[in-house]
């Protein structure tokens, strides 16, 4: 008989959020393959839980795979947790899942909190349909063609970025799929949880230096709908500034501000349509 890996959720900020389930199963497993060891070690000292911990991330899980599979072959019961939420989402602990599945070992979930799903249902977009797409890839040419894809999707689309990163990766969201309406969930049932929700280009102006973690949920593409390219945004805000009075370059000054931008940039995107 082998043994079982079981895929246990822990708490995303709120310790109150560990199950009764996953305490119990976390004290019988022979041990736990945890993401961060001294992360996990304080959670289970919390809990008054003694088992045995091994460490399995992203750089150890080649080494530490093969070892976990032989154990649960040889009959171990084991646990799999991620630092903070259900492993084996955007989490190495899908790796792991895959050699069981393929060893003919049981899997089995034990649920619990998860950020994901934890925004999506306090988004007030809608829940019915949702595509979950992570922390987006680290170059630029991968983040685009995956934003091109995920343009023309209907469904709600759900993100995870950290704060260093937010505000650029808002521009490129609003680049590839418009001005969409979005809510940025921030620190999630910790004590300085937070919804920001608006359009895209709003909550890029008035965000102030973005601190915790963030779950960024945007609504899909509506049916029909046009997407604007990043230059025909350019257009219509330079158009809505000059009919307000504002003079060629004033007008050009304000909408490099509010995109971002360089001026060359608009004033490009103006001359190409010989809008200047």
């Amino acid at each position: 008989m082998t043994g079982i890996l079981y895929l246990c959720a822990t708490p995303i900020g709120n310790l109150d959020d560990m199950t009764f389930r996953a305490v119990k199963v976390l004290r019988e497993v022979d041990f736990i393959a945890a993401e961060d060891t001294r992360r996990t070690r304080k959670l289970l000292t919390h809990f008054e839980i003694h088992t045995p911990l091994v460490r399995y991330d992203e750089f150890s899980k080649n080494q530490s795979g093969e070892k976990i599979i032989s154990s649960l072959l040889a009959g171990k019961n084991i646990a799999c947790v991620s630092d903070a939420g259900l492993p084996a989402i955007s989490d190495p602990g899908a790796d792991l899942v895959r050699l069981a599945v393929d060893a003919g070992i049981k899997v089995c979930p034990i649920p619990g909190a998860n950020a994901a799903l934890s925004a999506l249902i306090c988004s007030g977009l809608d829940t019915a349909r949702f595509a979950f797409a992570g922390f987006l890839p680290k170059t630029a040419k991968n983040r685009r063609e995956l934003l091109k894809n995920l343009s023309m999707r209907e469904e709600t689309l759900i993100f995870y970025e950290a704060p260093h990163r937010l505000k650029k990766t808002l521009q490129e969201l609003a680049e590839n799929l418009g001005n969409r309406k979005i809510t940025l969930a921030r620190e999630l049932t910790k004590v300085h949880e937070e919804f920001l929700r608006g359009e895209i280009f709003t909550l890029l102006e008035n965000l102030e230096e973005p601190q915790g973690e963030f779950v960024i949920v945007v609504e899909g593409l509506k049916g029909g709908e046009k997407i604007e390219t990043p230059a025909e945004n350019f257009i219509g805000a330079y158009k809505n500034l000059i009919a307000d009075g504002f003079d060629k370059k004033s007008a050009m000054r304000e909408v490099a501000k509010k995109f971002n931008v360089s001026r060359r940039e608009i004033y490009n995107a103006l001359l190409k349509e010989e809008i200047i």
